[in-house]
């Protein structure tokens, strides 16, 4: 299984309108695509900051989400609530309980 984790900034007094996207429409979309494991977001919302991680059943399933267009999709729906360039990181998960 693999994870991409996106670090976000979210503009002040916009992270209950990015809660409400992520579950409301980002969430429904991933789980339509291929090898789909699952969806956590983690907010802080003194500090505006958002942890999104996705898991995949495959690296290739997880690289497919990305040169599909679908991630960059995902990022858009985003784009009026976040407050600078999200940072993308993908690892491996080494332990799933």
């Amino acid at each position: 299984m693999y994870a991409r984790v996106t670090t976000t900034r979210i503009q002040p007094g916009k992270v209950e309108e990015a809660i409400g996207i992520a579950r409301d429409s980002i969430a429904p979309a991933a789980r339509e695509q291929r090898g789909f494991g699952g969806f956590l977001l983690l907010a802080d919302r003194e500090a505006g900051k958002g942890l999104a991680i996705t898991l995949w059943e495959t690296e290739d399933d997880l690289r497919a989400s990305e040169a599909s267009g679908y991630y960059r999709e995902q990022l858009g729906k985003l784009k009026e609530v976040l407050a600078g360039p999200p940072e993308r990181e993908a690892y491996e998960v080494s332990v799933r309980v």
